[in-house]
């Protein structure tokens, strides 16, 4: 190995633009920081725009990369399609697509009702498609893309402690999504992943995860006895994300402590 390769950035994203849906909080606003390190301009879409601000002037402000903040609604196909055209007016380019965006319904199975199970389905699994279609006509044409799907460890197992059929259906679907896409957009010089993380605290899962009876289940559910920290998710999204995993394509990897190990 000789000094350059020592010195090498693998994860180097200079120049590049990544789109994270999901931003406004949480593990979206990790990622976008993790992009931002590396060099890449940012979109940032979510429906709360006083929060993407927020992201955005924060991101540009300690990172000196240009930020994009967007409020759409990824379930809408004419809004996602506006979102699309503001990414390549503003940077000319879309490079990385972080489906991130998602929901939660825990209850009991019969206690879901039909609009809870569809509102999973139309934002977990078809907003992410509806984003995928629409971003990967702009990286078919340029040959490359990166898109991370975030499903979810409950996209690959099932669980006794929180219920929540929707979720790991709808996580399911993306996980196997993934797939499907990887297999069809390979050739077009797009590599298609996800992500299933475990427990991560965030404004999502801070209820459940903080109660007592959850911390106790979960030390002896994980492995490495402990929920994820914050940024324990951020360099697997960037080796996803960069020319480093150029090989790596319809692949789930599960960031969980061992949870889907046992």
């Amino acid at each position: 190995m000789n000094k350059e390769d020592k010195m090498k950035n693998y994860f180097d994203l200079t120049g590049q633009t990544a789109v994270v849906t999901g931003a406004s909080t949480g593990l979206g606003v990790q990622m976008a920081k993790a992009f931002a390190s590396q060099g890449a301009n940012l979109v940032l879409i979510a429906r709360r725009q006083n929060l993407l601000e927020e992201n955005a002037a924060a991101i540009e402000a300690e990172f000196g990369v240009e930020v994009l903040p967007y409020t759409c609604d990824i379930t809408d196909t004419e809004k996602v399609k506006a979102a699309v055209a503001a990414t390549m007016e503003r940077f000319g380019r879309v490079d990385i697509l972080v489906n991130n965006a998602g929901t939660g319904a825990v209850a009991p199975a019969v206690d879901i009702t039909d609009e809870q199970f569809n509102n999973e389905l139309k934002i977990d699994l078809f907003g992410s498609f509806i984003c995928a279609r629409e971003y990967a006509k702009e990286m078919i044409k340029a040959h490359y893309g990166r898109i991370i799907n975030i499903a979810s460890m409950y996209g690959l197992v099932g669980n006794m402690a929180a219920t929540c059929v929707p979720y790991h259906a709808a996580k399911g679907g993306v996980v196997n999504m993934t797939r499907a896409l990887a297999a069809e957009w390979g050739k077009e010089g797009i590599t298609v992943n996800s992500i299933c993380p475990g427990y991560f605290i965030t404004p999502l899962t801070k209820e459940t995860l903080d109660s007592d009876w959850f911390t106790a289940y979960a030390k002896g559910a994980i492995p490495v006895g402990r929920y994820g920290n914050e940024g324990e998710l951020d360099t697997c999204a960037l080796f996803l994300a960069s020319s480093a995993s150029s090989y790596v394509n319809g692949q789930n990897i599960a960031v969980d402590g061992g949870y889907t190990a046992i």
